[in-house]
């Protein structure tokens, strides 16, 4: 296998997480773009972690979301960029919100899991449109009468909403304190856009 400097090892990383739409892994790294090296996990997590140092004060961070690491713009900044984004983001109801949290904080569960949680019926409008957007998928059935389909959330929920793994979601007391995790409004947040390379 072919030898790389700690520079170009650094500039490589950079680069791929630069141009990738979604956080990629230690091992996406290691497994792809670095595969003709002689690279260990531990050397590539030491350059991965300098990175993050490197960006730290500036517009862009590298962070890690849903199990991977990617560049997207500095929170602070988002209200002064929300003029780049053309598209507005979109405005989902409370109920979408709810069984959204629902989902993410007792998965897997049930269409009837999440309408007791709620006490009322559960539109299957709302389901989709979760799918749609690949914040929840179905990740198997239930084994009592009728098998009902298990939701559960994905890893573009994990990146979107800008957490490593289920346990960084915010504690809550009840779902009334959806608001913690959601923003006060129904409109979900758009602070922590990905940055997109044409």
């Amino acid at each position: 296998m072919a030898q790389i400097s700690h520079l170009q090892l650094k500039q490589l990383i950079e680069a791929c997480l630069f141009v990738q739409q979604k956080p990629m892994t230690i091992k996406a790294l290691r497994e792809g773009v670095l595969a003709p090296f002689a690279v260990s996990r531990e050397r590539i997590s030491t350059v991965v972690a300098e990175l993050m140092v490197d960006y730290q004060e500036r517009g862009v961070n590298l962070v890690k979301v849903a199990g991977g690491y990617r560049f997207q713009t500095q929170e602070t900044l988002n209200p002064y960029l929300q003029t780049l984004w053309q598209e507005k983001a979109p405005k989902y109801s409370r109920a979408t919100l709810e069984t959204l949290a629902v989902i993410a904080y007792r998965q897997p569960v049930t269409r009837g899991d999440i309408e007791q949680v709620r006490g009322v019926a559960l539109g299957s409008h709302i389901l989709k449109t979760l799918s749609d957007r690949r914040w929840i998928r179905v990740v198997g059935h239930k084994e009592v009468p009728g098998r009902p389909a298990l939701y559960a959330t994905t890893s573009e929920f994990l990146a979107y909403f800008g957490l490593d793994n289920l346990a960084s979601l915010p504690a809550l007391a009840d779902l009334e304190s959806l608001d913690a995790l959601f923003g006060k409004q129904t409109e979900l947040p758009n602070a922590q856009e990905e940055l997109t390379h044409e």
